[in-house]
């Protein structure tokens, strides 16, 4: 079930929320809380029911588990540490069988020349997430950083279905709280309207901008070696503001539709595409993955602590993890490099004590991430090089209706130069308005602001009667590929 489904705004949505507060008005706080666990469960099972067993499966493992870690060092007959180790090693063991095993067999025929079958399984709805926010909840408890908690609240936390498909990555101690506390089951008029408001600009970021650039994204990689300079550009920005308002967008419903039960979801980007260095983007991009991968990954590696050559590299390894935690595909892992690096030598250019120009700064950073998401969006490597091949060298092609207006070039620079993505000159806007709706305030900083008056009352009502409009072409989220 898609958040910007009629299905899940007209129906789901709304029946979870009143049958929940219906059953705490009558005071059955455990009844209300198992509905929002099996409300949730349905809304997983939507997708396909036959992973449902796995979800509870991993949650009563990581649960006792977890429970295991809390006790008394002298009860336990084997070690923490022995304990935490079984239990990643558990998780991890899990995603990868479905995530990466055909993978890891498409390089074992490579590379021997074998002919091992592949698996071709069907990867689990959000086993990424879940996995992860379960690893950390792990390690949270062998740090000694988590209570006990019941097992219909650890539920909660890991099957709230805002946050359950794609994030954000939560810890036990920003969730857990929420669902145990009194003060949260009481119908709370500002944060319904707060929560509808952010909604409806999560959902018009999806439909009606996302979902309007991946009409080119998806021609222009199609046709990614037939592509001249301007459409191979026009591609790539595209794919750069459809990713970040795709995903974006969903944040912004998930934290909408979670305000609406009194659950506050920690932000996960903010205003990414304004950073001025590689490591300004990585605290404003997926904001809560990079917290995992810095607090669970990074740090535990030895973070900054060990010297510069080993800074580096924690620094490599991180970003490597990251890149294949998105993806089985070494475009993934390239991606993930190419952004260790990046953070690399930005470490070794501020140690030497050289700063660039705020403008410069911005469009090095810009394009830099605008280049690497080609190699997370391209199927593969020669799609990748074909579209920065004609990024950087294509042939200059030009509307043949301003021939008559320039004439310094050649005609054979003129023709249909927006052929191959199935554009037409409107993209220049789209790209132009895009462009000006980045350096204004985010929807988070919208959000804080937010007073429910008349006009805001108007904003959001003319916004979403235009995404509902729209929603013709219903498409997933690009996360939930990941």
């Amino acid at each position: 079930m898609l958040f910007n489904s009629y299905e899940f705004i007209f129906a789901f949505l709304p029946l979870s929320f009143f049958i929940y507060f219906y059953l705490l008005h009558k005071r059955l706080i455990i009844g209300a809380k198992a509905f929002l666990v099996f409300s949730s469960l349905f809304f997983y099972s939507w997708w396909n029911i036959a992973y449902l067993p796995l979800i509870l499966s991993s949650m009563l493992f990581n649960y006792a588990l977890g429970n295991t870690l809390n006790y008394d060092p002298k009860k336990l007959k084997i070690s923490k540490k022995t304990i935490l180790a079984f239990g990643i090693i558990a998780n991890v063991a899990l995603l990868s069988y479905f995530k990466y095993s055909d993978f890891f067999l498409e390089n074992i025929n490579l590379l021997f020349g074998a002919d091992i079958p592949l698996l071709h399984l069907a990867l689990p709805l959000a086993i990424s997430f879940f996995t992860f926010q379960q690893i950390a909840y792990l390690v949270d408890s062998y740090r000694g950083e988590t209570k006990e908690y019941d097992f219909l609240n650890y539920a909660l936390f890991v099957t709230f279905f805002p946050q359950l498909i794609a994030g954000p990555i939560v810890h036990h101690k920003e969730m857990m709280p929420q669902f145990a506390s009194r003060w949260n089951l009481i119908k709370r008029y500002k944060n319904i309207a707060a929560g509808l408001f952010i909604f409806s600009i999560g959902l018009f970021k999806k439909v009606v901008i996302a979902d309007s650039f991946s009409v080119w994204v998806n021609a222009g990689f199609n046709a990614s070696d037939s592509l001249n300079i301007i459409e191979a550009w026009a591609t790539s920005l595209s794919y750069t503001f459809q990713l970040y308002f795709d995903f974006s967008g969903y944040t912004d419903m998930a934290i909408g539709a979670a305000l609406l039960f009194n659950i506050k979801l920690p932000i996960n980007f903010n205003s990414p595409y304004k950073a001025l260095d590689i490591q300004d983007f990585w605290r404003r991009w997926h904001i809560t993955l990079s917290r995992f991968l810095k607090e669970y990954i990074y740090i535990p590696l030895g973070g900054n602590r060990k010297g510069r050559f080993r800074t580096y590299a924690n620094l490599l390894l991180t970003f490597l993890i990251g890149g294949i935690w998105h993806g089985a595909g070494w475009t993934f892992v390239l991606w993930g490099l190419l952004h260790g690096l990046a953070l690399v030598i930005h470490r070794v250019w501020h140690s030497l004590g050289f700063r660039l120009n705020k403008i410069v700064a911005w469009f090095i950073t810009f394009n830099f991430i605008n280049i690497t998401w080609v190699f997370f969006r391209a199927k593969d490597f020669q799609e990748a090089l074909n579209v920065l091949y004609s990024m950087f060298f294509g042939k200059l092609i030009i509307d043949y209706h301003l021939r008559e207006k320039l004439h310094l070039f050649s005609d054979d620079c003129f023709g249909p130069w927006l052929q191959h993505i199935n554009a037409t000159n409107d993209i220049f806007l789209w790209i132009f308005i895009t462009f000006t709706l980045l350096f204004t305030k985010n929807s988070i900083e919208y959000m804080r602001s937010f007073k429910p008056t008349k006009l805001n009352l108007l904003f959001i009502s003319l916004i979403t009667i235009y995404a509902l409009l729209d929603m013709n072409k219903v498409s997933e989220f690009i996360y939930f590929n990941f």
